[in-house]
Parts: C-alpha cells; structure tokens; sequence
C-alpha cells in the first residue's frame, strides 16, 4: 500500500479515526512512506512508539516474551470494556456476548489468513495446545513426537496421556545451530514410525528462538500420514505469516505475548477436516462434531478481555506485521552480534538471522543462569528469565518494538564485565 492510499484508509470510518487516536498524522506518515528494514532502525521513530507503552523505571524489561503489558490506548480500551460490562452484568452475558465473540474471532481470524471457522479464542498457548492433545482417542502403543526444548505445560499433558492410555512418548533434541532446513526435518522424520499419531513442533522455540521449518516439517510429516501440531506462542505477532501457509493441522498462540492483548488471550486454529476427530475437554453437546465451537466451552468468564483483543490487533495492524518483525529481528542481531564469539560468552541461539526473531538466549561460562539472571537484575537492573534445561543455560532475552538500543548497550555491557 502506498502512502496516500495508507492514509486514506487510515482516516475512514471509526476503525481509522482509532488509529488516528492511537497513532497521529506524523506516525502514521511514517510508517506509510519508510520500508520495514529502514524503518527497524530508526531510533527516533520508536522512540516515539516508546511513548505509548507506560514503562517502570526500576528496570529495563527484557522479558517481553511471557507477557507483554499492552500500550496504553489497548489499555484504556479494556478498563473501559470492564467498567461498561459491570454496569450491563448478566443483560450483556445474555444479549450480546455471543455477537461480541464472533467479532474477535472475525477480526483474529483474519490476521491469522484463515477462515473465522476454524479459529478460536482461548486464554493462552497451553490451553489451545493441551485442548488438541487432550482431545485425541489415544490407545495403548500410539506414538507422539516432541521436542525437549518444547514447553513443559504440553510435555506434561503428553505424559499424563501415556500414563493414561499407555501411549509413548518419543523426544528429540532440536540442532541448536543447524547448517540447513534439512538437518532440521531429518531429525523429526527419524522419529517417526508407523505408530506415530501426532507431531509437535514450536514455530519459535522458546527458550532459545529458533525459528524452526515449520512448512518443510508439515510436508514431510504429511507425506507419512502424520498430523503436526505447532506451539506458536512466540511467533504469532511476532513473524509476518499466514497459518494455513504452515501447512499445519493445529496451532496454538497466545496474544497477551507478542500481541500485547489483555492477559489471558490465546488462540486455537484447527484445520476444518481435524475438527471432528477431537474430543472436547469441557462438554457441550449443543455444538455439531465438526464445529470447532465445541472446543471453546468457557462457562462465565472474563469477556472484557476478549472484547479488547480487536483493539490490540488495530495496534499492530498499524504497525504491520512487515515492519514488527524487521524492528525485532533488528533489535536481537544488534546486540547478539557485539557478544558472539566473545570469550566465555555462549550463545545458545542460531547465528543464522533467518532462523531467529526476537528472542535470543545468553549464558556465561561458570556462571548458573538462576545466578546471571539475579546478577543482571540486582545489579545492572536488567530483567530477563533464566533457562536451566534441555540442553539450554542461559538467561533468554526477549525485547520488545519499544527496546531502545541504548537499553540493549547497557546490556552488553553487563554482559562484557561479568564475562571479564
């Protein structure tokens, strides 16, 4: 889209005189005439983004990845959805809750490229993700594949079904430098048997970044008659991506991450043709087999945050898909590139810039992540989370649009003496 044609659309209607709330003439300029790769590091200009997000400033915050609080219009919206909820009660529960909903899954359904029916919304990853792996007719000898770099929530749900029903468990180990996309697919295909039933994969590991093939692996497992789940907790948001251009059968998000919607947001995608073949974990008989709807029975629940999700998206749509990856991906490889190779410095994340997003891992030689993480906190007063596990140690680093480099020096710096 050109600039006038931007600004046009922008003007129209309420969704365009919101944005101009949000955003301004001379944001919203800049954005419409200035590439995604320019525009990543234009220090200036998210400096002005930066403004929006109301930050702490006791401490640099490096960890956006396990929730990202949201900018403040977002913000506002919600409290505003809360206070006009309570006055309306059980009236709104009763009216308009169900209208409300199909409008969020609209809005999300079409930033995810896939049709509204096969989309829900949920309060997170763990839950979409636990929804699929509870809902399999699991028998005794059936094989599921995974990761141990994958999220414990959905590594504990796989053992509870084998502890269950007597399913196994196959893990694997995902290269943590790979040279190629094959190297990568032939870990997950040697795994694979005729009794496997079900492959997981992360399109963004998160504990380390990598952007795993996820379209190259879904081919493969196709081929073999295997269905593939994918944990996209990081990656939605965060990458320039359709779902159904993955080729997976089901994927997971959570949108209070990289979305920065209302804590509690998730999102499930179903392909139509796999709907049927799940069972619900909450019962709804009104739902026929094959409506994804009967996956998403929720009961009373906090609609005030499924309400604000359409907000969250205007943001981001604002910004563009494009241009937030550019902006993150920019901001990972200009600190990661002051620090690899360093003496005692280890990188625990690809060095390759088209296999990582935002998030990095870092971990000091002789140096536990639980005590990097405290050290950076305590005395550099730089927060991030520290990984001690599957083959990872380290402190994952994860900044968000409104990171100013200087904050990544400082970083870096802390980095340097501690490995000094």
């Amino acid at each position: 889209m050109n600039k006038r044609e931007f600004l046009r659309t922008a003007g129209r209607g309420t969704f365009g005189a919101s944005l101009g709330m949000m955003f301004g003439p001379d944001l919203l300029a800049r954005l419409a005439s200035t590439p995604p790769i320019a525009l990543a590091s234009d220090e200036p200009f998210w400096a002005e983004l930066r403004a929006k997000f109301k930050l702490t400033p006791d401490y640099i915050n490096l960890e956006n990845g396990y929730y990202c609080f949201q900018p403040e219009e977002v913000l506002e919206q919600f409290i505003g959805n809360v206070r006009s909820i309570n006055v309306e009660a059980s009236h709104y529960m009763r009216t308009r809750q169900v209208d409300d909903d199909l409008h969020t899954r609209t809005q999300l359904a079409a930033l995810a490229g896939c049709p509204v029916e096969e989309l829900i919304v949920t309060r997170n990853t763990t839950e979409s993700l636990d929804t699929v792996i509870g809902g399999f007719d699991w028998k005794a000898g059936d094989e599921a594949v995974m990761a141990n770099q994958d999220y414990g929530a959905m590594l504990d749900m796989f053992k509870m079904q084998a502890k269950r029903y007597g399913m196994r468990n196959v893990m694997i180990d995902v290269p943590m430098d790979p040279k190629s996309d094959d190297e990568v697919v032939q870990v997950y295909a040697n795994a694979l048997t005729p009794k496997t039933r079900l492959l997981m994969i992360g399109h963004m590991v998160n504990i380390t970044g990598h952007i795993l093939p996820v379209r190259a692996i879904c081919d493969m497992a196709h081929a073999r008659g295997v269905p593939v789940m994918v944990d996209g907790a990081h990656a939605f948001a965060q990458l320039d991506f359709k779902i159904p251009d993955l080729g997976c059968d089901y994927y997971g998000a959570s949108l209070h991450k990289w979305l920065a919607a209302p804590l509690g947001a998730g999102l499930l995608y179903v392909k139509k043709e796999r709907i049927a073949g799940l069972w619900p974990m909450f019962a709804d008989l009104s739902m026929a087999d094959d409506d994804i709807r009967k996956l998403n029975h929720k009961g009373t629940n906090p609609v005030h945050t499924g309400i604000t999700i359409p907000t969250s998206i205007a943001f981001h749509q604002v910004i563009g898909s494009a241009r937030k990856e550019a902006r993150l991906k920019w901001l990972q490889q200009y600190w990661t590139t002051k620090v690899r190779g360093m003496p005692k410095i280890v990188m625990n994340t690809p060095a390759d810039p088209k296999r990582t997003g935002a998030i990095a891992n870092v971990g000091i030689q002789g140096m536990k992540p639980a005590d990097l993480a405290k050290t950076l906190l305590d005395k550099y007063k730089i927060f991030t989370v520290a990984i001690d596990g599957a083959l990872v140690k380290g402190v994952r680093v994860t900044p968000q649009v409104y990171t100013a480099s200087a904050e990544l020096d400082k970083f870096v710096g802390a980095l340097k003496e501690l490995a000094a």
